[in-house]
């Protein structure tokens, strides 16, 4: 399963798709391309202190939880991607980790309010090809947004995590 979630009010409110013109995956697409070119809007997840409460939220929600096998992920400044395979029902896992990610997002931010959007973007993925595609797309995010050259240079993903891996053999 490939997932999208992204900051409370991190699109314009006046930005309308049409529709009835894309494809879903299109519709995705033009949503991923506006979040990754924001200039306004929150970014909360720009933050290091943030961006990690994610992270680990994501690592624990596999290891320690065991709700999904974890594939990939990237935590950029205003919206997650995850590539995993569920092992609850989506609702059963998304809607704790954003609870729990918003609820310690907002102390550390000494704010209150909704921390993120109510809905997510989600798509079965459906051959072995599809998933080496999504996770490339998840790894290489960082990059294709301005924000490293390399993915294996951005903290706050897979890519990162399995370059600390490597060197560590």
């Amino acid at each position: 399963m490939f997932i999208t979630f992204r900051l409370f009010g991190s699109l314009p409110y006046s930005r309308v798709f049409p529709h009835e013109n894309l494809s879903a995956g299109q519709q995705f697409a033009a949503m991923d391309r506006l979040l990754d070119r924001a200039r306004t809007g929150p970014s909360y997840l720009r933050q290091p202190e943030i961006a990690q409460i994610a992270v680990d939220a994501i690592h624990d929600g596999a290891a320690r939880f065991a709700r999904y096998e974890l594939h990939a992920f990237v935590v950029m400044p205003n919206h997650v991607h995850l590539l995993v395979t569920p092992r609850l029902p989506n609702a059963a896992w998304l809607g704790p980790l954003k609870g729990f990610t918003g609820a310690m997002a907002n102390r550390v931010l000494h704010r209150k309010g909704p921390f993120w959007q109510d809905e997510s973007y989600d798509h079965l993925v459906r051959s072995r090809e599809e998933f080496r595609k999504i996770q490339a797309y998840i790894e290489d995010n960082p990059v294709v947004a301005g924000l490293v050259n390399a993915p294996e240079r951005y903290r706050w993903s897979s890519a990162a995590e399995n370059q600390r891996q490597a060197a560590g053999r």
